[in-house]
Protein backbone atom coordinates (compact mmCIF):
# COMPACT_ATOMS: atom_id res chain seq x y z
CA UNK A 1 0.00 0.00 0.00
CA UNK A 2 1.37 3.34 -1.00
CA UNK A 3 1.69 6.11 1.21
CA UNK A 4 -0.89 8.00 0.07
CA UNK A 5 -3.44 5.35 -0.08
CA UNK A 6 -2.36 4.70 3.53
CA UNK A 7 -3.21 8.41 4.60
CA UNK A 8 -6.61 8.43 2.28
CA UNK A 9 -7.59 5.40 4.63
CA UNK A 10 -6.31 7.13 7.91
CA UNK A 11 -9.05 9.80 6.63
CA UNK A 12 -11.70 7.32 6.96
CA UNK A 13 -10.74 6.00 10.19
CA UNK A 14 -10.29 9.48 11.96
CA UNK A 15 -13.62 10.80 9.99
CA UNK A 16 -15.68 7.80 11.63
CA UNK A 17 -14.00 8.71 15.27
CA UNK A 18 -14.97 12.46 14.90
CA UNK A 19 -18.32 11.88 13.54
CA UNK A 20 -19.04 9.74 16.15
CA UNK A 21 -17.93 12.50 18.87
CA UNK A 22 -20.20 15.28 17.35
CA UNK A 23 -22.87 13.04 17.22
CA UNK A 24 -22.57 12.40 20.85
CA UNK A 25 -22.18 16.03 21.19
CA UNK A 26 -25.41 16.85 19.50
CA UNK A 27 -27.20 14.12 21.33
CA UNK A 28 -26.09 15.63 24.18
CA UNK A 29 -27.20 19.26 23.80
CA UNK A 30 -30.29 18.77 20.85
CA UNK A 31 -28.34 22.20 19.33
CA UNK A 32 -29.07 22.32 15.76
CA UNK A 33 -25.45 23.98 15.12
CA UNK A 34 -23.91 20.55 16.70
CA UNK A 35 -25.98 18.74 14.38
CA UNK A 36 -24.89 20.80 11.27
CA UNK A 37 -21.39 19.73 12.46
CA UNK A 38 -22.33 16.38 12.77
CA UNK A 39 -23.60 16.35 9.29
CA UNK A 40 -20.56 17.97 8.31
CA UNK A 41 -18.77 15.22 9.42
CA UNK A 42 -20.79 12.67 7.58
CA UNK A 43 -19.67 14.37 4.46
CA UNK A 44 -15.98 13.70 5.39
CA UNK A 45 -16.29 9.84 5.70
CA UNK A 46 -18.11 9.89 2.61
CA UNK A 47 -15.64 12.02 0.79
CA UNK A 48 -12.38 9.84 2.07
CA UNK A 49 -13.91 7.06 1.01
CA UNK A 50 -14.10 8.35 -2.42
CA UNK A 51 -10.67 9.87 -1.85
CA UNK A 52 -9.52 6.43 -1.16
CA UNK A 53 -11.25 4.16 -4.17
CA UNK A 54 -9.54 7.39 -6.52
CA UNK A 55 -6.12 7.06 -5.25
CA UNK A 56 -6.52 3.53 -6.13
CA UNK A 57 -7.72 3.70 -9.19
CA UNK A 58 -5.05 6.98 -9.98
CA UNK A 59 -2.19 4.48 -8.75
CA UNK A 60 -3.05 1.64 -11.71
CA UNK A 61 -0.46 1.69 -14.33
CA UNK A 62 -0.98 2.58 -18.04
CA UNK A 63 -2.96 0.36 -19.98
CA UNK A 64 -4.34 -0.09 -23.63
CA UNK A 65 -7.59 1.55 -23.15
CA UNK A 66 -5.78 4.23 -21.29
CA UNK A 67 -2.48 4.89 -22.14
CA UNK A 68 -1.57 8.19 -20.38
CA UNK A 69 -2.51 6.43 -16.85
CA UNK A 70 -5.55 7.15 -14.36
CA UNK A 71 -4.01 10.18 -13.06
CA UNK A 72 -7.17 12.19 -13.50
CA UNK A 73 -9.25 9.71 -11.46
CA UNK A 74 -8.65 12.04 -8.19
CA UNK A 75 -9.47 15.11 -9.85
CA UNK A 76 -12.91 13.35 -10.25
CA UNK A 77 -12.88 12.22 -7.07
CA UNK A 78 -12.25 16.09 -5.77
CA UNK A 79 -14.93 17.58 -7.97
CA UNK A 80 -17.43 14.60 -6.04
CA UNK A 81 -16.16 16.26 -3.04
CA UNK A 82 -17.17 20.00 -3.47
CA UNK A 83 -20.73 18.74 -4.76
CA UNK A 84 -20.77 16.70 -1.84
CA UNK A 85 -20.16 19.54 0.13
CA UNK A 86 -22.68 21.67 -0.67
CA UNK A 87 -25.06 19.40 -0.27
CA UNK A 88 -24.26 18.83 3.16
CA UNK A 89 -24.44 22.60 3.48
CA UNK A 90 -28.15 22.55 1.80
CA UNK A 91 -29.53 19.95 4.59
CA UNK A 92 -27.86 22.07 7.54
CA UNK A 93 -29.74 25.11 6.18
CA UNK A 94 -32.45 22.87 5.84
CA UNK A 95 -32.21 22.07 9.74
CA UNK A 96 -31.51 25.54 10.93
CA UNK A 97 -34.56 26.95 9.51
CA UNK A 98 -36.67 24.36 11.88
CA UNK A 99 -34.88 26.00 14.41
CA UNK A 100 -35.47 29.15 13.42
CA UNK A 101 -39.20 28.47 13.11
CA UNK A 102 -38.83 26.46 16.76
CA UNK A 103 -35.82 27.56 18.97
CA UNK A 104 -35.16 26.14 22.18
CA UNK A 105 -32.65 26.20 24.98
CA UNK A 106 -29.60 23.36 25.24
CA UNK A 107 -29.92 20.09 26.70
CA UNK A 108 -25.91 19.46 28.97
CA UNK A 109 -24.48 22.56 27.25
CA UNK A 110 -20.83 22.22 28.39
CA UNK A 111 -20.65 18.62 28.43
CA UNK A 112 -21.83 18.49 24.10
CA UNK A 113 -18.86 21.22 23.94
CA UNK A 114 -16.20 19.80 24.96
CA UNK A 115 -16.75 16.73 23.35
CA UNK A 116 -17.28 18.64 20.27
CA UNK A 117 -13.87 20.90 20.67
CA UNK A 118 -12.27 17.13 21.00
CA UNK A 119 -13.78 16.30 18.00
CA UNK A 120 -12.47 20.02 16.71
CA UNK A 121 -8.92 19.26 17.69
CA UNK A 122 -8.68 15.48 16.26
CA UNK A 123 -10.04 17.17 12.57
CA UNK A 124 -7.26 20.13 13.27
CA UNK A 125 -4.05 18.03 13.43
CA UNK A 126 -5.72 15.66 10.67
CA UNK A 127 -6.23 18.71 8.28
CA UNK A 128 -2.56 19.78 8.65
CA UNK A 129 -1.21 16.04 7.89
CA UNK A 130 -3.39 15.90 4.77
CA UNK A 131 -2.71 19.68 3.08
CA UNK A 132 1.04 18.79 4.14
CA UNK A 133 1.21 15.34 2.84
CA UNK A 134 -0.65 15.91 0.16
CA UNK A 135 1.43 18.19 -1.35
CA UNK A 136 4.37 16.60 -1.07
CA UNK A 137 3.12 13.54 -2.89
CA UNK A 138 1.15 15.61 -5.33
CA UNK A 139 -2.30 14.48 -5.01
CA UNK A 140 -5.15 16.91 -5.53
CA UNK A 141 -7.94 14.15 -3.45
CA UNK A 142 -6.11 14.22 -0.43
CA UNK A 143 -5.19 18.35 -0.61
CA UNK A 144 -9.33 18.67 -1.65
CA UNK A 145 -9.61 16.72 1.58
CA UNK A 146 -7.56 18.50 3.72
CA UNK A 147 -8.66 21.70 2.41
CA UNK A 148 -12.56 20.33 3.50
CA UNK A 149 -11.47 19.60 6.80
CA UNK A 150 -9.98 22.71 7.30
CA UNK A 151 -13.39 24.42 6.46
CA UNK A 152 -15.03 22.13 8.67
CA UNK A 153 -12.47 23.16 11.84
CA UNK A 154 -13.35 27.15 11.12
CA UNK A 155 -16.59 26.12 11.22
CA UNK A 156 -16.48 23.72 14.24
CA UNK A 157 -14.56 26.50 16.02
CA UNK A 158 -17.63 28.66 15.41
CA UNK A 159 -19.92 26.90 16.10
CA UNK A 160 -18.43 25.92 20.12
CA UNK A 161 -17.80 29.56 20.52
CA UNK A 162 -21.85 30.26 19.12
CA UNK A 163 -23.36 27.70 21.32
CA UNK A 164 -21.30 28.65 24.40
CA UNK A 165 -22.87 32.54 23.82
CA UNK A 166 -26.30 31.24 23.24
CA UNK A 167 -26.28 29.53 26.59
CA UNK A 168 -24.66 32.61 28.61
CA UNK A 169 -27.16 35.24 27.00
CA UNK A 170 -30.30 32.79 26.58
CA UNK A 171 -30.75 33.35 23.15
CA UNK A 172 -32.30 30.21 21.78
CA UNK A 173 -32.11 31.80 18.22
CA UNK A 174 -28.30 31.78 18.16
CA UNK A 175 -28.49 28.99 17.76
CA UNK A 176 -30.02 27.85 14.36
CA UNK A 177 -28.18 31.20 13.07
CA UNK A 178 -24.86 29.24 14.20
CA UNK A 179 -26.08 26.79 12.11
CA UNK A 180 -26.92 28.57 8.84
CA UNK A 181 -23.52 30.69 9.17
CA UNK A 182 -22.02 26.87 9.04
CA UNK A 183 -23.65 26.33 6.16
CA UNK A 184 -22.99 29.43 3.79
CA UNK A 185 -19.09 28.74 4.56
CA UNK A 186 -19.17 24.92 3.98
CA UNK A 187 -20.95 26.60 0.61
CA UNK A 188 -18.05 28.44 -0.19
CA UNK A 189 -15.51 25.26 0.59
CA UNK A 190 -17.66 23.28 -1.76
CA UNK A 191 -17.09 25.88 -4.78
CA UNK A 192 -13.29 26.14 -4.25
CA UNK A 193 -12.95 22.14 -3.81
CA UNK A 194 -14.89 22.41 -7.31
CA UNK A 195 -13.08 25.23 -9.03
CA UNK A 196 -10.00 24.17 -8.16
CA UNK A 197 -10.26 20.52 -9.21
CA UNK A 198 -12.29 21.23 -12.58
CA UNK A 199 -9.22 22.98 -13.70
CA UNK A 200 -7.35 20.07 -13.16
CA UNK A 201 -9.63 18.03 -15.46
CA UNK A 202 -9.40 21.11 -18.17
CA UNK A 203 -5.60 19.81 -18.53
CA UNK A 204 -4.46 23.02 -16.91
CA UNK A 205 -1.02 23.39 -17.69
CA UNK A 206 1.88 23.58 -14.79
CA UNK A 207 2.75 26.66 -12.93
CA UNK A 208 4.51 29.76 -14.32
CA UNK A 209 7.44 29.00 -11.92
CA UNK A 210 7.45 25.43 -12.89
CA UNK A 211 7.59 26.22 -16.71
CA UNK A 212 10.34 29.03 -16.22
CA UNK A 213 12.49 25.55 -14.69
CA UNK A 214 11.09 23.68 -17.73
CA UNK A 215 12.49 25.78 -20.59
CA UNK A 216 15.63 26.38 -18.76
CA UNK A 217 16.49 22.71 -18.20
CA UNK A 218 15.82 22.22 -21.74
CA UNK A 219 17.98 24.75 -22.76
CA UNK A 220 20.97 23.55 -20.48
CA UNK A 221 20.69 20.01 -21.57
CA UNK A 222 19.88 20.42 -25.52
CA UNK A 223 23.63 21.18 -26.53
CA UNK A 224 23.70 20.07 -30.32
CA UNK A 225 20.25 21.65 -31.11
CA UNK A 226 19.79 24.71 -32.38
CA UNK A 227 16.06 25.59 -30.67
CA UNK A 228 13.20 23.90 -28.70
CA UNK A 229 9.87 25.68 -29.32
CA UNK A 230 5.75 24.87 -29.28
CA UNK A 231 6.13 23.98 -25.51
CA UNK A 232 3.45 22.48 -24.24
CA UNK A 233 2.67 20.94 -20.41
CA UNK A 234 -0.20 19.88 -18.63
CA UNK A 235 -0.41 17.90 -15.06
CA UNK A 236 -2.81 15.51 -13.97
CA UNK A 237 -2.19 14.79 -10.22
CA UNK A 238 1.57 13.64 -9.28
CA UNK A 239 2.36 13.12 -13.25
CA UNK A 240 3.48 15.76 -15.57
CA UNK A 241 3.37 16.21 -19.10
CA UNK A 242 5.81 17.74 -21.16
CA UNK A 243 6.14 17.99 -25.19
CA UNK A 244 7.53 20.02 -27.83
CA UNK A 245 9.86 20.49 -31.23
CA UNK A 246 13.13 20.33 -31.32
CA UNK A 247 15.09 21.82 -34.26
CA UNK A 248 18.45 19.80 -35.29
CA UNK A 249 21.06 20.60 -38.19
CA UNK A 250 19.92 18.81 -41.06
CA UNK A 251 23.23 17.00 -41.45
CA UNK A 252 22.29 15.41 -37.37
CA UNK A 253 21.82 11.91 -37.82
CA UNK A 254 19.26 9.71 -35.95
CA UNK A 255 21.69 8.35 -33.66
CA UNK A 256 22.81 11.75 -32.39
CA UNK A 257 19.44 13.35 -32.66
CA UNK A 258 18.20 10.79 -30.16
CA UNK A 259 21.22 11.33 -27.51
CA UNK A 260 20.41 14.64 -27.60
CA UNK A 261 16.59 13.76 -26.77
CA UNK A 262 17.84 11.20 -24.49
CA UNK A 263 20.07 13.78 -22.39
CA UNK A 264 17.04 16.30 -22.47
CA UNK A 265 14.73 13.79 -20.92
CA UNK A 266 16.81 12.83 -18.43
CA UNK A 267 17.69 16.34 -17.33
CA UNK A 268 13.60 17.06 -16.96
CA UNK A 269 12.69 14.02 -15.43
CA UNK A 270 15.57 14.90 -12.39
CA UNK A 271 13.92 17.86 -12.06
CA UNK A 272 10.07 16.17 -12.38
CA UNK A 273 10.25 12.85 -11.23
CA UNK A 274 7.76 10.45 -13.44
CA UNK A 275 7.53 13.52 -16.01
CA UNK A 276 5.82 11.89 -19.64
CA UNK A 277 7.93 13.97 -22.03
CA UNK A 278 7.48 13.59 -25.72
CA UNK A 279 9.83 15.46 -28.29
CA UNK A 280 9.31 16.02 -31.74
CA UNK A 281 12.69 16.25 -33.83
CA UNK A 282 12.71 18.45 -36.64
CA UNK A 283 15.57 19.60 -39.30
CA UNK A 284 16.89 23.48 -39.54
CA UNK A 285 14.61 25.08 -41.65
CA UNK A 286 11.43 24.67 -39.59
CA UNK A 287 12.96 26.99 -36.84
CA UNK A 288 10.96 29.54 -35.63
CA UNK A 289 13.73 31.23 -33.84
CA UNK A 290 11.40 31.60 -30.91
CA UNK A 291 10.88 29.56 -27.93
CA UNK A 292 14.17 28.21 -26.15
CA UNK A 293 16.67 28.93 -27.06
CA UNK A 294 19.50 26.24 -26.57
CA UNK A 295 22.53 27.69 -24.66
Amino acid sequence: MSATEKIALGSILVGLVVLALKALAWWLTGSVALLSDALESTVNVATAVAALIAIRVAAKPADRGHPYGHHKAEFFSAVLEGVMIIVAALLILREAWHGFQNPRMLDAPVEGLLVNGLASLINGLWCWLLISRGRRLKSPALVADGRHLLSDVVSSVGVVAGVALAVATGWAVLDPALAALVALNILWSGWKVMASSLSGLMDEAVSEDTLAEIRATISGAAAGAIEAHDLRTRHAGPRTFIDFHLVVDGQTTVDAAHDICDRIEQALRRKLPGALITIHVEPEHKAKHSGVVVI
